[in-house]
């Protein structure tokens, strides 16, 4: 199964590291990765991610002085047509704190799963092995679909 046939037709979760993989062109991921980008890029299906991930994926770029990167990565988090970046307001901590305290996960994890989880996605797709289930989104390893 493809990972386009995984996630479904609810709207869909992505974590950092898939923006990494598409914007830097990750040889293994960025097959897998592509197709779903592509279907949010064109308004197919409605992508979330935390604002989190814009300060996740800004750091090595600017530590680095790498201002077209930063700019490509930029681009992509505010100009996608179906890609939301959830803001960090007061429900968005408190889900997230509640997702820390009942399952001990990290705090830009625990924001992550309360942007996927207030949104409505039927899917969270990640590389961390470390997220636990969560009741009422599926966590899809991108590993388990390379070929």
């Amino acid at each position: 199964m493809e990972l386009i046939e995984a996630v479904g037709n609810a709207p869909v979760g992505i974590d950092t590291a898939l923006f990494i993989y598409l914007i830097e062109e990750h040889p293994t991921y960025l097959p897998i990765v592509r197709p779903l980008f592509a279907q949010v890029d064109a308004g197919e299906r409605r992508g979330i991610t935390s604002a989190i991930t814009l300060l996740e994926v800004l750091v090595v770029p600017l530590r680095h002085g790498d201002d077209a990167l930063a700019a490509a990565y930029y681009e992509v988090l505010t100009r996608s047509r179906s890609l939301e970046m959830v803001p960090l307001d007061h429900s968005q901590l408190i889900l997230a704190a509640r997702l820390r305290a009942g399952h001990g996960i990290a705090t830009a994890d625990a924001l992550q799963l309360a942007a996927a989880l207030s949104a409505g996605c039927g899917a969270f797709v990640t590389n961390d092995r470390r997220l636990p289930d969560v009741d009422g989104l599926r966590i899809l390893q991108l590993r388990d679909f390379l070929a």
